[in-house]
């Protein structure tokens, strides 16, 4: 089993901010690859380059407005294999940076924009964020209470499942592409376009049913009892996700009702069976749930708060909550590696750095001068 992960040997060079890029970069690091994450010293104010997702990454500052700045970014790009930014469309053409300047440099190059709409379309260059995207993709829409308005989600969904990890999946297309044909590429990853993907099943039901997609009016969202949520007796919550008639029957059979095992989708019976579940579950508090379901072959979970799955042994044993030394020596809690692979496994190394700790010692070893140095200092150029 190698240590070095199965992005060894890869080098990142990571101009996005904020959460999408560095997501995606971040994943990356935790496989292996060398990631160098490069900011304006004009954003230090409102970075997050201590946050989690900088983990495993090296950071410094460039002042890509200026002529010295660009010549240093070509210098390192020379010898990069992805590049990732997350500007809006027609900012890398204005620095200079985009990828037909990049690619004429390094033809290897795998470029990725990661952007809120997209590098075409009418919405081109309108600023968003996870919420507006989630909008425009019609996710939104079906988040929340029926009849109520729609519920901005507390995990930025666009963000990560839309632009990141989309990002991580092109990324790793064009290498494998790259491997056969020595080529680089461009990769035009849209947080929209990765939201409305996110529909498929949804849509899906909808062809399959033939019932329109509303709120908390679904198959998989709350329309039928034998997939929801209920309230228990001390105010306390279990999901129940029995899609399956063999597992739905059981419940059924456990509270006495087996009548209502076949009538599992049954349009008139549905509000008859989630009144009499819904009074079931409200008449004894989550622990005692906990026991009583325990072995039993149904699809269900307890709702755990934030804190409670962080301390979840589950979590433990899975190694997807571990202790990360920081740099003043405290232990804090980090999320895991979710992919667990036999013979490249990702791992975290450290801890997500200062904004602009490494800028001296990257500069150093592209050959830089301690003279050279001095002067991008005094230019404002690092």
């Amino acid at each position: 089993m190698s240590n070095q992960g199965a992005l060894s040997g890869i080098t990142v060079l990571d101009l996005s901010r904020l959460l999408p890029g560095p997501y995606c970069s971040m994943v990356l690091a935790d496989h292996g690859a060398r990631v160098i994450a490069i900011e304006d010293k004009r954003f230090a104010a409102e970075a997050v380059g201590s946050s989690a997702v900088y983990r495993n990454k090296s950071h410094m500052t460039l002042n890509l407005k200026s002529e010295e700045g660009r010549r240093v970014f070509f210098h390192m790009i020379k010898s990069a294999d992805i590049l990732l930014e997350g500007f809006r469309p027609g900012v890398t053409k204005r620095l200079g940076v985009d990828y037909e300047s990049v690619a004429a440099v390094n033809p290897k190059i795998i470029y990725c924009s990661i952007t809120g709409y997209g590098q075409t379309g009418p919405f081109t260059g309108i600023p968003g964020h996870d919420a507006n995207y989630l909008s425009i993709a019609g996710v939104l829409d079906l988040i929340g209470e029926k009849d109520c308005p729609p519920s901005i989600p507390g995990i930025q969904i666009a963000d990560i499942a839309g632009g990141g990890m989309n990002g991580v999946i092109g990324i790793l297309l064009a290498l494998h592409a790259r491997n056969s044909t020595g080529k680089g590429q461009y990769i035009d990853i849209s947080m929209t376009d990765g939201s409305l993907s996110l529909l498929s099943m949804a849509v899906h039901l909808r062809e399959l049913t033939g019932l329109p997609l509303k709120r908390a009016d679904s198959i998989l969202s709350h329309r039928y009892a034998c997939y929801n949520t209920y309230e228990t007796a001390d105010q306390r919550y279990l999901s129940i996700g029995a899609v399956e008639n063999r597992f739905w029957q059981p419940l059924c059979d456990f509270f006495g009702v087996p009548e209502y095992g076949p009538l599992q989708y049954d349009d008139e019976k549905r509000e008859e069976i989630k009144t009499f579940m819904r009074e079931k579950f409200k008449s004894k508090p989550l622990a005692e749930w906990e026991t009583d379901l325990a072995g039993l072959d149904v699809c269900w979970a307890p709702v755990r708060t934030v804190d409670e799955a962080l301390a979840s042994e589950l979590f433990k044993e899975r190694e997807m909550v571990v202790d990360l030394k920081y740099k003043d020596g405290r232990p804090r809690k980090a999320l895991g590696v979710p992919v667990k692979l036999s013979q490249t496994p990702g791992s975290i190394k450290t801890p997500p750095p200062t904004f602009g700790q490494d800028t001296l010692s990257i500069l150093k070893e592209f050959g830089y001068t301690d003279k050279e140095i001095e002067e991008f200092q005094n230019q404002g150029v690092i």
